[in-house]
């Protein structure tokens, strides 16, 4: 019994004096930030979908918010997010013959989208970047990328393109 008790709180000695180098979830490590910021990411691509715009920009304050503890400001904050959507574009990837007549149709089609972001780091301008980042969803060809499917395809795609953000910016990976 005696030897329990030191063994206990020897136990509990070594689990308050453990390293002091944090991790957490997601990866990030210490953040040596207290705020962030997303500007709207406005949407310039040739080939427009109404709302993507704001529908990307508030799927990335969610993911931040999520995974940090960082709080979202509007203006100067010490983390900034912002650029632009610079392509949407739908192109079939497998050939199919339909109909009695011998047309060829898409049998699938995929949906991409990529956005250019800036990234600036007011506590660590070594981290500041500018770069694209793009994915895409196939759907089948008969569909349209309209109602459900569309919804899933930006899910998909938005989830992806915010995640490899995040990495990029905080992650480090």
């Amino acid at each position: 019994m005696k030897y329990l008790k030191h063994i206990l709180i020897l136990l509990i000695a070594t689990t308050f004096s453990s390293c002091t180098v944090k991790y957490n979830f997601t990866g990030t490590g210490k953040i040596d930030a207290k705020t962030f910021q997303v500007n709207f990411f406005q949407n310039n691509a040739d080939l427009v979908e109404p709302g993507i715009d704001r529908t990307f920009t508030l799927a990335l304050q969610d993911l931040i918010m999520n995974q940090t503890n960082l709080n979202l400001v509007s203006v100067n904050g010490d983390l900034t997010y912002e650029g632009e959507i610079v392509d949407y574009r739908i192109t079939p990837m497998t050939a199919t013959a339909v109909g009695s007549n011998g047309d060829v149709g898409a049998a699938q089609n995929r949906l991409s989208i990529r956005v250019n972001v800036r990234f600036m780091n007011k506590k660590k301008e070594t981290d500041d970047f500018e770069k694209p980042f793009e994915f895409y969803y196939d759907f089948p060809g008969q569909e349209l990328p309209t109602g459900a499917t569309l919804n899933d395809a930006l899910k998909t795609i938005f989830e992806r393109i915010t995640q490899d953000i995040f990495n990029e910016s905080l992650a480090k990976w």
